[in-house]
């Protein structure tokens, strides 16, 4: 008989949420990301008590509620099971298609990619070859070249209206720009330099899928953090939440901002009661209706770190990011740096200090706005003719049409990678069981022809689709 496996579950016996609930939390989570997979045995509910220190009592609840929703199942005489994951599952949601998998002329409509084909090729080379000027460093630049560091200081500024200070040295002490490798590289920092294993941490739900296994995997507990028009709903989080992770200038994946109210709400929440909030600032540059929103690190630098990226601006060829973050944040990222003896890459730095120096930067930030602007107008007026509802933002590079169930959005997917379009789904945005479906709709990575040529085909595919969920049955 195979022996359970060592089950991945950290329960807090200071949060109001009972043990039961939390148990059966973590166990779902933990079939719907793959740590427990189908067919694996569980622990019987005596072992599992003992092995938590908790009465039995709370594991015959918790496998009672994930046996009656579908996750386990118990065989005769053998013992209790992970399932076949039911629908809305993690590994049940239809997942980007792997990119050596795919037809080669598939047109890319996914989300999160940049206008790299924008990019001036001319600006580009002149970049590189002013950064092969610089002489090799000779020690590693824990905080950053000074000179990156100034140039998104300067970047934030002009297209964040965010004011950053400091003289930008070599060590970094007293600063409060950073250089990172990216988001995600700065959620594993922020994980090992700020949290302790076991803490819990809260994530939009839907949202950013890498940032909560980087969590994760750094022995964090992730919580889900929903969200509605206005952005967080912040009443139903622990009380034991020590960072909140969250996109609010334009929400990954709904494409939504969020509203004034909540984000007053929740950095006066996060003054009240100790939470680090991380803003990644997901799409931030690229409003088109009004200016771009203010930053949450703006409105509180006292406990926001912001996160910024230029793969979604440029290309993640430069593989850098930067972070802004309070006094006390910096030292203890700067010590794990130094602990760890690891540095951002400065290579990607010292190209995008010669692409603003030259001043292509700018250039290219508006070109990218204006191209994105028209792209999002040309997709919007086809699927409004066609009566196709969508939900979204004036801003960013992607918006989203609702669907009603996972069935039609995998159906839908399917379909469009057999048209030679390459589409993604909202059901993979979640941590735990999907509540939102539909289609995240890109309009950066393809070119503008190849957009054309595609919105036939997607205004057919959504009315077909949305056509088949209304029409009568029988």
């Amino acid at each position: 008989m195979a022996e359970s496996p060592a089950l991945p579950v950290t329960l807090d016996r200071e949060s109001a949420t009972p043990l039961a609930v939390q148990l059966a939390e973590e166990l779902r989570a933990a079939a719907g990301d793959g740590r427990l997979r189908s067919g694996d045995r569980l622990p019987s509910t005596r072992a599992l008590a003992a092995q938590l220190d908790v009465s039995r009592t709370v594991t015959a609840a918790a496998y009672e509620q994930l046996h009656a929703e579908g996750w386990i199942a118990g065989r005769h005489g053998s013992g209790t099971y992970i399932t076949t994951e039911p629908p809305g599952s993690l590994r049940a949601k239809p997942r980007r298609p792997r990119s050596d998998v795919i037809a080669a002329d598939a047109v890319d409509l996914t989300p999160g990619s940049p206008w790299a084909g924008g990019i001036d090729r001319s600006a580009w080379r002149r970049a590189w070859r002013g950064a092969a000027d610089i002489a090799p460093l000779s020690r590693p630049q824990r905080a950053g070249l000074p000179a990156y560091r100034a140039i998104v200081a300067e970047h934030l500024l002009r297209h964040r209206g965010l004011r950053v200070s400091g003289e930008f040295d070599d060590g970094g002490e007293g600063e409060s720009v950073l250089a990172t490798g990216g988001t995600t590289a700065a959620v594993s920092e922020l994980a090992a330099a700020v949290l302790r294993r076991g803490d819990t941490v809260a994530v939009e739900e839907p949202g950013y899928q890498r940032a909560v296994h980087t969590l994760r995997a750094a022995g964090l507990r992730v919580v889900p953090a929903y969200v509605d028009a206005d952005g967080l709903l912040l009443d139903a989080l622990p009380a034991a939440t020590k960072l909140i992770y969250c996109s609010p200038a334009h929400q990954y994946p709904l494409g939504r901002r969020m509203s004034a109210g909540r984000r007053v709400e929740l950095v006066e929440r996060a003054r009240r009661e100790g939470w680090l909030v991380v803003e990644d600032d997901y799409d931030g540059e690229l409003r088109y209706d009004v200016a771009p929103l203010p930053l949450l690190a703006a409105l509180a630098p006292d406990v926001v770190v912001h996160l910024g990226t230029t793969s979604k601006i440029l290309t993640p060829t430069l593989g850098t990011g930067w972070m802004v973050a309070p006094p006390s944040v910096v030292t203890a990222v700067l010590e794990h740096r130094d602990r760890c003896g690891t540095s951002p890459a400065a290579a990607g730095q010292l190209v995008l200090v010669e692409l603003a120096r030259n001043g292509d930067l700018g250039r290219h930030l508006r070109k990218l706005r204006r191209e994105l602007s028209e792209r999002r107008a040309l997709l919007v007026d086809a699927l409004e003719a066609a009566a196709i509802p969508m939900i979204g933002d004036d801003a960013g590079a992607h918006l989203v049409v609702p669907l009603d169930s996972a069935e039609a959005e995998r159906a839908l997917i399917d379909e469009g990678l057999r048209r030679g379009l390459l589409l993604d789904g909202l059901a993979r945005h979640h941590s735990g069981r999907a509540s939102w479906f539909g289609i995240a709709l890109g309009y950066a990575a393809c070119s503008r022809d190849q957009l054309r040529a595609a919105i036939p085909v997607l205004a057919e595919l959504f009315a077909r689709s949305i056509g088949s969920a209304v029409s009568p049955s029988g």
